[in-house]
């Protein structure tokens, strides 16, 4: 089994969970429970220009828990290697659950609470809804990624177009 160290306390590598933009993110254990590993990475993406992207992440991490956005703890972070060590949020991605057409109207509801909160302040969030985890009915965000709040980008004229099986979702799962 591969191994990952942040501040030298090993992580034995369960499985990826995903790509995104800034990073791999993994499910890890230390033996006794499991946390996420972000590890950023430096690939280019053409459609979004990122600075430091470790700083990036405590800064924009910062933003949000200060908003009261429900997202897995920030639990330490290796800035040496660029990698962070998150609480593991148990279950299922809004992505799933549009693509099990297992969607409930609560969380849309959760969604529609947590945007008055983000817009309030001015912010935006990936609201792709792979950054999404249901646990006990309840939703979490569990990217840490935000931006000040565009019209263009916000969950009614962007995000929902991935919540449901629309011609967007689709096209996305059919690539």
């Amino acid at each position: 089994m591969e191994k990952m160290t942040v501040n030298g306390r090993e992580f034995e590598v369960l499985r990826l969970l995903g790509k995104g933009k800034g990073g791999y993110s993994y499910l890890v254990t230390d033996g006794e429970k499991q946390f996420v590993l972000k590890q950023i990475h430096h690939e280019p993406c053409d459609y979004y220009q990122f600075g430091n992207k470790l700083e990036a992440e405590l800064r924009d991490y910062a933003r949000l828990q200060a908003l009261g956005v429900p997202m897995p703890a920030m639990l330490d972070t290796d800035v040496p290697q660029e990698r962070i060590l998150k609480e593991f949020i148990d279950g299922e991605t809004i992505f799933e659950l549009v693509r099990q057409e297992k969607m409930q109207e609560s969380y849309f509801d959760q969604m529609r609470a947590l945007c008055r909160t983000l817009y309030a302040a001015n912010t935006n969030i990936d609201y792709f809804p792979t950054n999404f985890v249901v646990q006990d009915g309840r939703l979490f965000y569990i990217d840490y990624e935000c931006n000040n709040y565009m019209e263009q980008w916000d969950f009614e004229h962007w995000g929902i177009k991935y919540w449901s099986k629309t011609p967007e979702f689709m096209e996305y799962i059919n690539k």
